[in-house]
Order: C-alpha cells, then sequence, then structure tokens
C-alpha cells in the first residue's frame, strides 16, 4: 500500500510540472509573438523614415540640378546671342563694304 501511495505522488507531481511547465511555453510563445509584432513594426518604421530620407535627398539635388542647367543654359545662350550679333555686325560691314574692327 506505501508503494501505491509513493507512485500516486509521483505521479500527481509529474503531471502538475507537466501542466505548469506547458503553461510557461505558452507564455513564451505568446511573448515571442508580441516581439516579433513589435520588430516587424519597427523595422517597417526604420524602412519608411530611410525612403524619406533618400526622396528628400533626391528632390533636393534635383532641384539644385536644375537651377544649375537652368543657368548654364542662360550662359550659353547669351553667349550664342552676343556671337550672332558680333556675326551679323560683321557681315552687314562687309555687303555695305565698311572694313572690319579691330
Amino acid at each position: 500500500m506505501h508503494f501505491r501511495q509513493l507512485a500516486i505522488i509521483t505521479l500527481a507531481s509529474s503531471f502538475g510540472l507537466g501542466i505548469s511547465s506547458g503553461a510557461a511555453l505558452a507564455q513564451d510563445a505568446k511573448q515571442n509573438m508580441k516581439n516579433a509584432g513589435t520588430e516587424t513594426k519597427d523595422a517597417t518604421k526604420d524602412a519608411g523614415n530611410g525612403v524619406a530620407k533618400g526622396t528628400k535627398k533626391a528632390y533636393h539635388s534635383t532641384v539644385n540640378g536644375t537651377k544649375v542647367a537652368a543657368d548654364k543654359t542662360a550662359d550659353t545662350s547669351k553667349t550664342a546671342a552676343h556671337k550672332t550679333s558680333a556675326g551679323t555686325k560683321k557681315t552687314v560691314d562687309k555687303v555695305e563694304g565698311k572694313p572690319a574692327p579691330q
């Protein structure tokens, strides 16, 4: 009879330990899911911030490049206009028979 009580106590103890460790595993799994969700959220925020930073940088570079191109185009247009004007004056002088200015 003593052996039977010992067997029952041992069986009950192991059953209790099994349930408590199962509950601990369930809480670990729940916490792991929460952690995974938080890490995903943080990674998404980081990626979004990186995209925003890159977009702003590209925008500012485009604006700057456009300004530089416009300035160079204006300078080239002025140079071309001056050269055209000088060439036209030279041609008019040749047609009228005037000597070229030196």
